[in-house]
């Protein structure tokens, strides 16, 4: 009999283990690190003093309640956040009065993040539809250059002076075409539900998408995920300029994405599944904008692969390979040539054929010209030969199989 209670306790505490709700993101970006000098922060538009920056960011998962991730990452001092508000966006930089909510930091309505590290905030209940525009204000006292950022964002975020963190709109607001002090937004969500890391370059990141259009491969997965009824998050860790072994040449392209995989994928809420797509960088930037010293093999982009793979399975994540995409005859100086492009080849067979995917997703065969398959579809491209525009994305989400993600 004793037995029996036992195992019945047990099989009660399983079940209510398994019935738990938990943090999963919703959207997340990946961080750089800070520009050179302070000339060029203020060129970016990137130094704040006693502003308001109210940034927009794209959920994937609803959620009725909410978190933020901010991010003091590669910051060399203390940023200090007098408030922080999150609502839904209503239009431009205008937010929908009512849902309006204060964030704290450990019942605080202030917080400062230190140097080089991140801070999460308390959660607060606010019923964010998946699919729908958030917007979190933040107010920054002192002077201070912005950190965490993400460059490059294909989204206008707002800035205006001193603390309107809460009011429905901000009067006169400057923009600017960053994220910053921010990386990530969370839901709680059922035990089920999970997400997916996009991880890559600018061909994640979205370059030439289209401003505030939303319209990144990652985005186009997300909206299919959304419509087929499944409970999954998606973040995309794109950065533009990446590279696999090493880092950007400038620090807009982030470190390179060995350096940077625990900050931006493990370190994430509830990622279950990696998307790779990374490599076309290191092939092309040696000889452009990077020292031929370099250059690179298939055998280190397989070595580098390896390494991702094994370091997402020791935290129980399942990652998927995904090809590289075409870029001949690119308009980036010296990015291609016929020696360049057979890398390119044989680490796309290495991809499709070896089995150390957890799953493979072809990039290469969605948007690749069946009459000339070393480029794209011209109404693919962006015209650089390189990067894909919104059609070309759309092709790119819509290729991939949503059974790599288990059953719905």
């Amino acid at each position: 009999m004793k037995r029996l209670r036992f195992l019945f306790f047990a099989l009660v505490v399983a079940v209510c283990a398994e019935a738990q709700p938990h943090w999963v993101a919703t959207w997340g970006a990946s961080p750089s690190p800070l520009l050179a000098n302070a000339r060029e922060m203020a060129a970016a538009k990137l130094e704040f003093s006693n502003q308001t920056l109210r940034e927009i960011v794209h959920v994937s998962l609803g959620g009725a309640t909410v978190r933020v991730r901010l991010s003091n990452a590669y910051g060399r001092e203390g940023a200090e956040v007098g408030s922080a508000h999150i609502a839904l966006r209503a239009a431009g930089a205008a937010i929908v009065p009512a849902s309006d909510r204060v964030l704290t930091f450990g019942g605080r309505s202030s917080a400062v993040i230190p140097a080089d590290a991140e801070l999460l905030s308390d959660p607060v209940s606010l019923n964010v539809p998946a699919g729908s525009d958030v917007a979190i204000s933040l107010y920054l006292p002192h002077r201070i250059n912005g950190a965490g950022v993400h460059y490059s964002a294909e989204q206008t975020s707002y800035v205006g002076a001193g603390d309107v963190t809460g009011r429905e709109t901000i009067p006169d607001a400057a923009t600017f075409p960053s994220w910053a002090f921010l990386t990530e937004v969370d839901v709680m969500a059922p035990r089920e539900a999970f997400a997916i890391a996009a991880f890559g370059d600018s061909i994640t990141d979205g370059a030439h998408s289209g401003v505030d259009t939303n319209t990144r491969w990652p985005d186009f997965l997300a909206g299919r995920l959304l419509a087929a009824h499944r409970e999954i998050g998606v973040l995309n860790a794109g950065i533009g300029g990446n590279r696999l072994l090493h880092d950007g040449t400038s620090v807009r392209f982030g470190v390179n994405a060995l350096a940077r995989f625990d900050r931006d994928v493990v370190g994430a809420s509830g990622v279950k599944y990696v998307i790779v797509l990374e490599g076309i960088n290191d092939i092309g930037h040696p000889g452009s904008s990077a020292p031929e010293s370099e250059r690179v093999t298939a055998q280190d982009l397989i070595g580098a692969y390896r390494q991702l793979i094994a370091r997402g399975h020791d935290h129980g994540m399942r990652v998927i390979g995904a090809t590289l995409t075409p870029f001949a005859v690119t308009t980036l100086k010296n990015y291609f040539s016929p020696a360049k492009e057979a890398v390119r080849k044989a680490a796309n067979e290495w991809i499709r054929t070896s089995n150390a995917f957890d799953g493979v997703i072809d990039f290469e065969r969605a948007v690749r010209d069946p009459g000339d398959p070393e480029r794209m579809v011209e109404g693919f491209d962006s015209g650089d030969h390189l990067h894909p525009k919104a059609a070309g994305y759309r092709a790119m989400g819509d290729s991939i199989d949503l059974g790599l993600f288990g059953k719905p």
